[in-house]
């Protein structure tokens, strides 16, 4: 898997994960904030599937 997230969008994508899954156990209790996990998951990685599909990547190239 070769990465295709910059790593500012890394960041963003970790931060909203981390504060929508924080979402299910304080706040409005939401079971659809368990898809907080999907950013949260892809950030850490670094590599987004649907970007893989469509040939994105917002990583600088050298």
């Amino acid at each position: 898997m070769k990465k295709n997230i910059h790593p500012v969008e890394r960041a963003v994508r970790v931060v909203v994960g981390i504060g929508l899954v924080i979402c299910v156990f304080f706040g409005p209790q939401n079971p659809w904030f368990w898809l907080g996990l999907v950013p949260l998951a892809t950030g850490l990685m670094g590599w987004c599937p649907p970007y893989a599909l469509l040939g994105i990547s917002t990583c600088k190239t050298k």
